[in-house]
């Protein structure tokens, strides 16, 4: 069943609330659920106006109890006191005038798992094949674009098992099985991201209202919008006639011989020249043009929190992990802007202004500098990223080292997933742990020389010249005894290459063409060879010492993309 024909088909049941008296619940809500421990836990769903629910966690006359009266709109919430972690099966019984009972119910830690593909990439049969614990729940939410915010979403959970597990986002998994060996406590992963995706589709509507430099995707939001005065059934039912017509049309290419054996011929000349570092022939085009989209899709401002983020709401969570920012890299100074107004809108809808939101920082992609000093799209994505940081209960793992030249989804995710379970350890349990590379804290000029100084807690048992746990093999490989990555400029802004030296808990920096430098830039490029790490394994993040003009464009184009975004 296409994405479409499910957006429309999840419209009917909330129609059918008001007039059915049995209590409904949404999908968050089923068999094999984790609840959040330690925590007020809000249960809600729909009934007849002015009908009695009753809650029950654990045995009916002894467990745990909430009641409710359901509104006038049909809608009810109840809250249940915290309760402690809970890893024997329990049971969540819901009464009206019908009863509702959930099994195999666990307490523990939930996570929200966001973002766009590499966050999305999904987990292969081989490594699943050991990933039985059902102590791990997953919950995949469905594709879903909507107009305006929507209820409920296609899921169910299910007990994490070689079965179960493939397909799941690998960096969830990775996070959730590294935080298990840790805390022994059940782990509850909700997946909710779409491949391609910019931050601005995943944030409210009233958020982007709220600042006066996001206000240009409200405008391109209501472009959108105002297409369908039907609102999500029009744009539901246009949504599944644009996808025939697009299935239609592919269907006529895979028939059709002579353009495949060209495409097929296309992909091994790319591939040779990807392994030669040449750039690849132009995809030939297909004979039969490709039919229009719907307009808007999976890029328009608001249509992912809609439709993915506001049914989850107000579902207790432990924290938040995002993996997400390519498809902001072409207007990466905004990002600064854009992403924490999207972290703080998620902070206000769940009202928790300390919710523990983790992300990964943009891993090394596309080509080695040719030049010293880089400033292109992705570095000034990767400093948007850093400076988040500045909001509380925030975390970032860096994974410079970890990305591949040939792919903008590096394979090992692995990492990826024990580095973001590192922040977490720190940020939302409190350990007092490393659980960060060196993150650049301030600039000496000395005797000619560039003297680097690193954030305390950062630094761990010291600095020192590391490796990546991963490499690309088609890379060339980083040195193991001089530090790469450093570049430095005078007052002229013209970089050079730099000799670069531990020196304790410091990096000199140095060149002697420059004899009277005033700024350092270490790993600012695209695809960076560098290898800054602490002992404990951990890299540094790329960073300048100057504010001088960035190369990257202020904004996102006024209206999205037609073209449906691929998920992978």
């Amino acid at each position: 069943m296409n994405k479409s024909l499910l957006c429309l088909l999840a419209l009917i049941p909330l129609s059918l609330y008001e007039s059915r008296a049995d209590v409904k619940m949404p999908a968050i809500f089923g068999d094999h659920m984790v609840l959040q421990q330690e925590k007020t836990l809000p249960v809600w769903g729909w009934a007849a106006a002015g009908e009695k629910i009753t809650v029950t966690f654990g045995d009916p006359k002894e467990g745990h109890k909430a009641e409710a009266t359901t509104r006038a709109d049909g809608k009810w919430q109840a809250e249940l006191a915290a309760l402690p972690a809970w890893t024997a099966p329990g049971t969540l019984t819901i009464e009206g005038k019908n009863t509702i009972t959930i099994q195999d119910v666990l307490v523990g830690d939930v996570w929200l798992c966001s973002g766009q593909s590499n966050m999305e990439y999904g987990l292969n049969k081989d490594l699943a094949a050991d990933a039985k614990d059902d102590q791990i729940r997953l919950f995949h939410v469905q594709h879903q674009i909507a107009i305006g915010p929507r209820e409920d979403v296609s899921a169910k959970w299910l007990v994490c098992s070689p079965e179960t597990l493939p397909g799941f986002t690998a960096v969830g998994y990775f996070f959730g099985r590294n935080l298990r060996a840790d805390l022994k406590r059940p782990i509850g992963l909700i997946e909710s991201n779409w491949g391609g995706t910019p931050a601005q589709s995943w944030t409210s509507i009233p958020a982007l209202q709220a600042d006066p430099a996001l206000s240009h995707y409200v405008d391109a939001y209501k472009t959108i919008a105002d297409k369908f005065p039907g609102g999500d059934a029009e744009y539901a039912t246009k949504s599944a006639e644009a996808d025939a017509a697009y299935a239609k049309w592919n269907t006529a290419l895979l028939a059709d011989t002579a353009y495949q054996e060209t495409l097929k011929a296309w992909h091994t000349a790319a591939d040779q020249a990807k392994a030669a570092k040449q750039t690849p022939p132009p995809q030939p085009t297909p004979p039969i043009p490709r039919p229009p989209g719907a307009a808007g899709g999976a890029g328009t401002p608001s249509m992912l929190f809609n439709g993915m983020i506001n049914p989850l709401i107000p579902y207790s969570l432990k924290g938040v992990i995002w993996y997400q920012g390519e498809s902001n890299a072409g207007y990466a100074m905004e990002y600064r802007t854009l992403f924490p107004a999207m972290i703080t809108d998620w902070r206000n809808r769940w009202k928790a202004a300390d919710l523990p939101f983790l992300f990964v920082q943009l891993a090394n992609f596309m080509a080695p500098p040719k030049t010293a000093g880089d400033n292109s799209a992705w570095t000034i994505l990767r400093e948007s990223q850093v400076k988040t940081l500045a909001l509380p209960k925030t975390g970032m793992a860096v994974i410079i080292d970890i990305g591949t030249s040939g792919g903008i989804h590096p394979p090992d995710k692995t990492d990826v997933g024990a580095r973001l379970a590192l922040a977490a350890r720190h940020v939302a349990y409190g350990e007092n742990i490393v659980y960060t590379g060196p993150m650049y804290d301030a600039l000496k000029i000395e005797d000619g020389k560039a003297r680097i100084t690193f954030k305390p807690d950062s630094i761990g048992g010291g600095l020192v010249i590391g490796s990546a746990p991963w490499h690309d093999p088609l890379a060339a490989p980083v040195s193991k005894t001089d530090l790469q990555g450093f570049a430095i400029a005078g007052e002229d802004k013209k970089w050079v290459w730099a000799d670069a030296k531990i020196d304790g808990n410091d990096v000199v920096v140095s060149s002697p063409d420059v004899p009277k430098p005033v700024a350092v830039r270490y790993a600012f490029a695209n695809d960076p060879a560098c290898n800054l790490y602490n002992k404990e394994g951990l890299p540094a993040s790329p960073f300048r010492t100057d504010d001088w003009e960035a190369a990257a464009p202020a904004a996102a184009p006024a209206v999205p993309s037609a073209t449906p975004v691929p998920a992978k």
